[in-house]
């Protein structure tokens, strides 16, 4: 791999893997471009470099909703909700059917394989938010849709779905797991809200010195567990895979533990919940911004309008670690159900 990267270029690639828009993803791989030392050892990486702009380009360039699109499905779905989170799976696993349980969507289900042929967002409500769910095409040993990679450079999470009635389904899950690697997304058990870990970057040396590895926190969801199963099925899956991902059973079918699963991911993810009001008025309850843990006032102040954060003069906020109303600055962490009015220069 390479090495004696720039102070510059480091941080080129931290802000493209930080990026959370195409736009922004682009600027960030054309300033790592520019400042990758340019010798033999870096040949492959400014190629990788060259390809990904080129293949962001296009997807830049496609038609968004109301115009007509170019053949194939679309690359990416755009983040909405307090997170994107993707189901992905062997086929059968009913991840369709959990889609349309979970979202109301009109996904397609079939007793068949390979019925979902594009990504199919829904919205996932929760309490006061909403979790944006991506059905995804299955995986096989012998197939996995060439854009699939790229339409997961903006999810938060993946739901892993196995179906735990099937015989094979430990088999599937080695499958998806080992397929997904290959493409450079690691399936992670690492959850801020869970065990305290962003990433498990560290954990390999040589996968954390590629810039274009993904890590993705992975919930898995053993489905189908009305069909004669049981929590011990679960624990031998578990054994048997030697997975450590977080695991959550369900049935799409019965819906038994559907409730749970905005609940485990609002928690895995550490999300935050901030409300904002105008001086001398109500703060509006109904719709909060939603950050992650550690973020700051100023952080809240950007999702807000980007004007706004950049006249930001200070805050006053209410909640658990503050008293009502105390005056703080932009650096100050917000946490959950936090209330903050804004005031500008």
């Amino acid at each position: 791999m390479t090495t004696n990267l720039s102070p510059d270029y480091k941080k080129a690639e931290k802000a493209f893997r930080d990026a959370r828009d195409e736009q922004m993803r682009l600027s960030c791989l054309k300033e790592m471009l520019r400042t990758i030392p340019k010798h033999k050892g870096t040949e492959h990486l400014q190629a990788d470099i060259k390809s990904r702009i080129k293949q962001l380009r296009e997807n830049i360039a496609r038609p968004k909703n109301g115009g007509k699109r170019s053949n194939g499905p679309a690359h990416s779905i755009r983040p909405d909700g307090a997170a994107q989170v993707a189901l992905i799976g062997p086929p059968n696993a009913g991840k369709s059917s959990l889609h349309v349980a979970l979202t109301g969507s009109r996904a397609v289900v079939g007793p068949y394989p390979h019925t979902t042929h594009e990504l199919m967002p829904g919205m996932l409500p929760f309490e006061d938010v909403r979790f944006q769910i991506i059905d995804s095409p299955p995986v096989t040993a012998d197939y996995m849709d060439s854009w699939f990679v790229n339409a997961l450079q903006l999810t938060d999470a993946v739901m892993l779905v196995v179906d735990i009635s099937d015989p094979q389904c430990a088999d599937y899950l080695a499958i998806v797991c080992e397929r997904f690697d290959e493409k450079k997304v690691t399936l992670s058990h690492a959850w801020p809200g869970i065990n305290g870990r962003k990433t498990e970057r560290d954990d390999d040396d040589e996968k954390a010195l590629d810039p274009f590895r993904i890590y993705l926190p992975t919930l898995l969801v053993v489905n189908k567990i009305d069909l004669n199963a049981d929590s011990k099925d679960v624990a031998a899956l578990i054994e048997l895979t030697g997975v450590s991902f977080p695991a959550l059973w369900t049935s799409a079918q019965s819906r038994e533990n559907l409730e749970n699963i905005g609940a485990t991911l609002f928690k895995a993810l550490d999300i935050v919940r901030v409300y904002t009001k105008m001086p001398g008025k109500s703060a509006q309850m109904d719709r909060p911004f939603t950050v992650r843990s550690g973020a700051t006032v100023l952080d809240v102040a950007r999702l807000v309008h980007k004007d706004i954060a950049g006249s930001f003069k200070y805050a006053r906020a209410w909640g658990r670690r503050v008293f009502d109303g105390q005056q703080v600055g932009p650096e100050h962490q917000v946490v959950d159900r936090d209330i903050v009015e804004l005031h500008i220069r």
